[in-house]
């Protein structure tokens, strides 16, 4: 698998909708679902890209041996302000921080890439590990929603690993 490139990412303003979900109870369709028909109400969007974070307790389990622990999922696009958010959004202040970036090509189902990140990269990195901060995933002009030729970028939060 590849290495990650390192990114300091700065503040981002999102709307959009959130749903309580899990790995075993996957509500990411019923999500997307929803959001997508209404995206054009949100004024004052930045670009195309979609940004799909994902907000996991402090404690969260990433071996993922519990498939039903619950988390937090967002459907959200980039906006220049929160001065106009459509009824029934929300925003979403997605803080600045460091982050490992994987270009990421295939399906969105297949799941290797979290495997690799969580069960290999993370644990064995010397420099850094896992920070609490929202974990997203921008999908940008070369997404293709469950296709093997679709890309996206995956950014997990890191942070300097203390000896």
């Amino acid at each position: 698998m590849q290495q990650p490139r390192i990114e300091i990412l700065g503040e981002h303003k999102l709307i959009g909708n959130r749903i309580s979900t899990s790995i075993a109870d996957n509500q990411t369709f019923k999500l997307w679902s929803s959001f997508m028909p209404r995206r054009k109400e949100i004024k004052n969007i930045l670009s195309n890209n979609l940004f799909s974070v994902q907000v996991y307790p402090s404690l969260f389990d990433f071996t993922f041996a519990n498939l039903s622990e619950p988390f937090e999922k967002w459907a959200t696009v980039e906006v220049s302000n929160f001065d106009s958010i459509p009824e029934g959004m929300e925003s979403f202040n997605l803080q600045e921080g460091l982050y490992a970036v994987w270009d990421y090509k295939g399906l969105n189902t297949d799941t290797r890439i979290f495997e690799y990140i969580f069960g290999d990269w993370i644990i064995n990195s010397k420099e850094y590990c896992l920070d609490n901060r929202p974990h997203f995933e921008i999908l940008g002009e070369k997404y293709k929603n469950n296709h093997p030729d679709s890309e996206e970028e995956i950014w997990i939060p890191i942070k300097a690993r203390i000896y």
